[in-house]
């Protein structure tokens, strides 16, 4: 295996995902697993982070290396966690690091959408938009960030979206877009941050990604022709290829890269 190879592995470092029991977070997670992390698999469901964790167990093997060495039983561990709980997303992350002795990876995955013209959008949701996909992802760069600043070292990753760097997309989406694009700053800020301390934070902008939410969507025929057709790779992007630029963002392989944002979008925001 050449060098730049092994830098993307990551046997033995602790990586936790928020949001990680479906959709790009279950990816990710696995996509992690894969490369050698030993994952903490949070969401605030926590049945569906408990089978994701149960899916990594029996499909990575137990010849990981680092991982047998260490003697260390599991290589996915399972929480429940609403990353809007301070007290809560607190807890957790002790809990891991009381089960792991450290914390290596945060990908800051959970967030939700809220598809309403802004003059019907109520202060409301706008709140609950902007305190799960902002407060919520302040939260855990905070309470995960702490142990990785005392280390001396870690990797952030934020989900962001190419609704952060762009106006907008087919559909009104003021809060979504308001908060990605805020994701993308606070990713900027945390990186100048943290960079004296050896922690590095990034973030990736994903286009349309294929996941039963937007499999929904493109049950309509004009959503899907102007997705694909502001797409110069004419597609959707696939769980599985963002889940490998988030790897790379958080393996050593990208160890001179923080404070950017990596758009994975089939060309979208280069039109």
């Amino acid at each position: 295996m050449s060098d730049i190879l092994k830098r993307m592995r990551l046997d033995g470092q602790v990586a936790v995902v928020t949001g990680a029991g479906s959709g790009l977070g279950r990816a990710t997670a696995h996509a992690l697993a894969s490369a050698g992390a030993i994952v903490a698999v949070t969401d605030i469901d926590g049945l569906a982070a408990a089978n994701v964790a149960d899916e990594i167990e029996r499909e990575i093997s137990s010849e990981i290396s680092g991982v047998v060495d260490q003697g260390i039983d599991n290589r996915a561990s399972s929480f429940t966690m609403d990353i809007t709980d301070e007290n809560q997303v607190e807890s957790v992350m002790e809990g891991i690091v009381e089960q792991y002795a450290k914390i290596d990876i945060l990908i800051n995955n959970a967030g939700i959408g809220a598809r309403t013209a802004t003059v019907d959008l109520t202060t409301e949701l706008w709140n609950r938009v902007v305190d799960i996909n902002l407060n919520g992802q302040f939260i855990c760069a905070r309470a995960a960030g702490r142990y990785m600043v005392e280390m001396g070292s870690g990797a952030i990753v934020s989900v962001a979206s190419i609704m952060g760097l762009t106006g907008g997309g087919k559909h009104p989406n003021a809060a979504y877009h308001a908060t990605k694009g805020a994701i993308v700053n606070l990713t900027r800020s945390l990186a100048v941050e943290w960079a004296p301390r050896g922690v590095r934070v990034n973030a990736v902008a994903p286009t349309y990604v294929l996941t039963n939410l937007t499999k929904r969507l493109l049950e309509d025929d004009e959503t899907k022709a102007y997705i694909l057709a502001n797409t110069p790779m004419h597609r959707l992007a696939d769980p599985d290829e963002v889940a490998a630029a988030i790897l790379f963002l958080a393996s050593d392989a990208a160890s001179m890269v923080t404070g950017h944002t990596l758009p994975v979008d089939g060309g979208w925001v280069a039109r």
